[in-house]
């Protein structure tokens, strides 16, 4: 028995009838699952969206007053005797460094007489505005002027609406005394609200009120200099060797391997390397951005040279064959021709795993960037915490006040992570060439 031809078989099949009840059923069946797979992709992309929103929305009502501080004024005298100051000293060559070292204290202590009732009101701190207002202007020692200084966080929270006073006394977050005295200072006139610049300029604190980004943003960008500076070469000049100049082979395999590997490895791994390496071995400085910005570039350094592979191996071979063409070497085709062609997919890599860098925070908290530094932080090697970390410290603190920091500081931070990724889809809309 012969067996039968395929064009025989179709041609003995007996056609499809689309009007039988079973096949309208299983057409029906098909679009139905179609509809069905539709509303269910529809579904998790308004359930995200909904936790996303969510998300956002809770930041921003809780964040946006500690863009806010509210003050108080007081009218102060400068007077010499309080502030333990010789005016003929002052008028001298060391009239700044006099300026700097008087007491100020004493001189708000008694400036806050004047607020009655609500002498209690004012900031721990906030002679620190008197001292300012003094150096920038030696000219006030002996007047009178009114000068605006922060109030206590309490009196903060009340000024922003944060405390229900419909609640009992003892369940609202805040005393009777400091409620009268916050209603007086708005019944007189000598309360107001304004932006924080505070909040932009300091460094931590333990106040609320005097608690800033500044330290923690210039941490930040220090950290994302040495980053940026160590895995941005290394990453690329690795990536060139593999997919330009690396021999096929065994080597090659493993170190492709590896690669990959390292990619998906848990960051805190990083950050136990940069303990037993760069602080218990090499004996570099706790809590500097020098060692936070080495660590973290070890951990987006597989991301890069990933990135600038797929980069690279998408220039066309016909560019490597006409430099080759017209006498230039490997070395020229490579960074004459390929590298020029491939740095718009490169820089969109960088700048994801920098936006990844920024955002970390296990791998830092295992070299000491998780310290309370009250000072902004002048060079590489000073101590100094970054803005995922900040925001980390003041989650876990019990005052009320840094709440609202928590969540303008994690504002701050969306602020910068969205803009580097749009400029990273920027650059790769911009100068991405299709072959």
């Amino acid at each position: 028995m012969t067996a039968l031809q395929p064009s025989r078989l179709l041609s003995e099949r007996l056609p499809t009838d689309w009007e039988s009840p079973a096949m309208r059923a299983r057409i029906a069946a098909r679009y139905r699952a179609e509809r069905n797979f539709r509303r269910l992709g529809a579904a998790a992309l308004v359930i995200a969206a909904s936790f996303l929103a969510f998300l956002l929305f809770t930041i921003v009502r809780d964040g946006w007053s500690g863009f806010l501080r509210s003050e108080a004024r007081v009218v102060v005298t400068f007077t010499p005797a309080t502030l333990g100051l010789d005016p003929a000293a002052v008028a001298g060559p060391q009239g700044k460094v006099l300026l700097a070292r008087a007491d100020y204290l004493a001189l708000m202590n008694e400036a806050a007489l004047t607020l009655g009732p609500a002498s209690g009101t004012l900031s721990d701190a906030a002679w620190l505005e008197l001292r300012e207002r003094l150096v920038a202007d030696p000219a006030l020692l002996g007047k009178t002027v009114p000068v605006w200084v922060p109030v206590r966080s309490t009196i903060d929270l009340l000024a922003k609406g944060k405390f229900d006073l419909a609640a009992p006394a003892d369940s609202r977050g805040v005393s009777d005394r400091e409620v009268a005295a916050w209603r007086w200072l708005e019944r007189e006139g000598r309360l107001r609200t304004n932006f924080n610049m505070a909040f932009l300029r300091n460094a931590d604190s333990t106040e609320p009120e005097l608690a800033g980004i500044g330290g923690a943003a210039l941490g930040s960008l220090l950290t994302l200099v040495i980053t940026i500076g160590v895995a941005f070469p290394l990453g690329v000049f690795s990536a060139v060797w593999l997919e330009e100049f690396a021999p096929k082979g065994r080597l090659a395999d493993i170190i492709e391997l590896s690669i990959n590997n390292l990619a998906a490895v848990p960051s805190i791994i990083f950050g136990l390397l940069g303990l037993a390496f760069f602080l218990n071995f090499a004996g570099m400085p706790r809590s500097a951005p020098l060692v936070g910005g080495i660590t973290l570039a070890l951990m987006i350094m597989p991301v890069i040279v990933i990135a600038a592979r797929v980069a690279i191996k998408a220039v066309p071979p016909s560019i490597r064959d006409a430099a080759l063409g017209i006498g230039a070497s490997p070395i020229q085709v490579v960074f004459q021709h390929v590298l020029p062609l491939a740095l718009p997919g490169i820089m969109t890599g960088t700048i994801i795993g920098v936006a990844r860098a920024l955002g970390e925070t296990a791998p830092l908290l295992l070299i000491g960037m998780r310290a309370f530094v009250t000072d902004v932080p002048q060079g590489f090697t000073s101590p100094a915490t970054v803005l995922p970390m900040q925001v980390f410290l003041w989650s876990d603190d019990v005052q009320r006040g840094f709440v609202e920091k928590t969540s303008a500081a994690i504002l701050v931070l969306l602020v910068i992570l969205i803009a580097m990724n749009s400029l990273a889809i920027y650059l790769r809309n911009r100068f991405e060439r299709r072959w």
